[in-house]
């Protein structure tokens, strides 16, 4: 019978992990190096102390196992929003016809933080080192702006200047965002701008472009590199932002052991990877040490931006203009610039190179859908459950409808686990314009991929002289 008292399940302030898990020392292949774009050889630390703070460096390539999170960060996350719930979605579960507790859908509420995403999780982390390091200034790059939002909101906490570039068609399709940002005194610019040679050089060949992650890198990197006492802050992609996600998974593991239950399918969006792992990543140790053989992990990208779906695994640039290191990934090539769809956080090229290597070592699967299925998705979850999800986060949702309804279908027992990323308050627009019959789909043709990962500005490096 199911139990509606205990549909939602809460840990205390004093239940916040203690350690952040990092997979390195776990991945069925060894990780591979951030790479000098001028040399093509593996970056000494010196040259990624430049770029990012000392600690956060240090944390991307340490093979211990956990990490210990300082009390003050915990502290932090306890007095704010952490841990976040965990809830059942009955009412979701209702609407696909599911009765009883053969099938159980589950979702971690991120939405829940003070930004209304899970980006504050490495956000503060990031803030936290640089203050402790005395640097003045992190400047960042953010598609939705949910990184961004975060990014500042971090920055305030501890006194540090935050600059914002945001890829400008979601600039211009989300200025709640901008408004969110600017409160917690960020300052933000729609790339590309006019602030950076980088920005300048997209402009100057069409001064109407949309912007990509991949160009907004780029100018922040290009700014962050001004000043001594400026540093560049990543919101997915590398091991250090994954690493601090994974408090969301440990979390996870705590609340389902208090309802006695263990998820069948696990399942995340997928942009630059940073939401998706920090819930998996938990899981996946135990699946790799033999704890959950047979637990199902799944990635979601959009049909416009479909990095691993359609991509190839190669070194790329992480940004446009080649200003910053080279990672071994899933990519549809650093020239790549995206459809304008509304989900601007899944718009990157590449993925996480933790990601790529264990989709290659078939650990984690990932599908791919549409932005009309998943706008149509989420107003499914806001009718049921409350809460109108990031159109990001409505990917998620969407592969959890799918995965119940095949379930069953096939009349399965099935616990089905989800990230809820973060909430779409901020990103009113692709509903209304699913709801005036304006928002279309588009799928990334082969031959556009295949473009960009033959050109001749994709890097050449030679493993064998690492």
């Amino acid at each position: 019978m199911v139990d509606y008292f205990h549909s939602r399940i809460l840990l205390q302030p004093s239940e916040v992990p203690k350690e952040w898990v990092n997979i390195l020392p776990d991945l069925p292949a060894p990780m591979t190096p951030l790479v000098n774009p001028m040399d093509g050889k593996p970056a000494p630390p010196e040259m990624a102390f430049q770029i990012f703070p000392k600690e956060c460096v240090m944390q991307e390539v340490s093979q211990d196992p956990t990490i210990p999170i300082p009390n003050e960060l915990r502290e932090i996350f306890a007095r704010t929003y952490r841990p976040s719930p965990l809830h059942r979605a009955l009412g979701l579960e209702k609407s696909l016809g599911i009765e009883g507790d053969d099938i159980q859908i589950y979702y971690k509420n991120e939405s829940f933080s003070p930004t209304g995403s899970h980006k504050p999780n490495t956000a503060i982390a990031q803030a936290y080192y640089a203050k402790k390091q005395g640097l003045e200034e992190l400047v960042t790059e953010t598609g939705a702006g949910q990184w961004g939002s975060g990014l500042s909101y971090g920055c305030s906490l501890f006194g540090i200047k935050c600059i914002v570039y945001m890829v400008r068609a979601s600039f211009n399709q989300k200025p709640g965002r901008k408004i969110l940002m600017r409160s917690y005194d960020g300052e933000v610019h729609a790339s590309p701008s006019r602030f950076t040679e980088s920005g300048k050089m997209f402009l100057e060949k069409d001064s109407e472009h949309p912007g990509s992650l991949g160009i907004a890198i780029s100018e922040a990197v290009e700014h962050s590199m001004r000043s001594d006492k400026a540093r560049y802050a990543l919101g997915s992609v590398v091991n250090f932002v994954l690493l601090h996600q994974t408090i969301v998974g440990q979390e996870a593991k705590i609340q389902m052991d208090k309802v006695g239950v263990k998820p069948d399918i696990i399942i995340g969006c997928m942009g630059g990877g940073s939401n998706f792992s920090g819930l998996m990543i938990p899981f996946v140790r135990d699946k790799l040490h033999g704890k959950l053989p047979d637990v199902e992990i799944i990635g979601v990208e959009p049909r416009a931006c479909p990095s691993v779906c359609k991509g190839q695994y190669l070194w790329d640039y992480g940004d446009s203009a080649m200003k910053g290191p080279i990672v071994k990934m899933h990519t549809l090539g650093h020239t790549f610039v995206p459809s304008p769809i509304h989900a601007g956080g899944l718009r990157y090229h590449g993925i996480a190179p933790i990601v790529s290597i264990l989709y290659n070592n078939k650990i984690i699967d990932t599908v791919m859908h549409h932005q009309t299925e998943v706008i149509e998705a989420g107003l499914k979850f806001a009718n049921t459950e409350g809460i109108l999800p990031a159109p990001e986060t409505a990917h998620a949702v969407k592969e959890a409808m799918d995965q119940a309804l095949k379930a069953k279908e096939n009349n399965e027992k099935k616990v089905i686990l989800f990230n809820f990323s973060g909430h779409g308050y901020f990103d009113l627009l692709a509903y209304k314009e699913y709801m005036t019959g304006d928002l279309k789909d588009y799928e990334l043709p082969m031959e556009e991929v295949q473009k960009a990962l033959s050109s001749p500005e994709m890097p050449n490096i030679d493993e064998s002289k690492f």
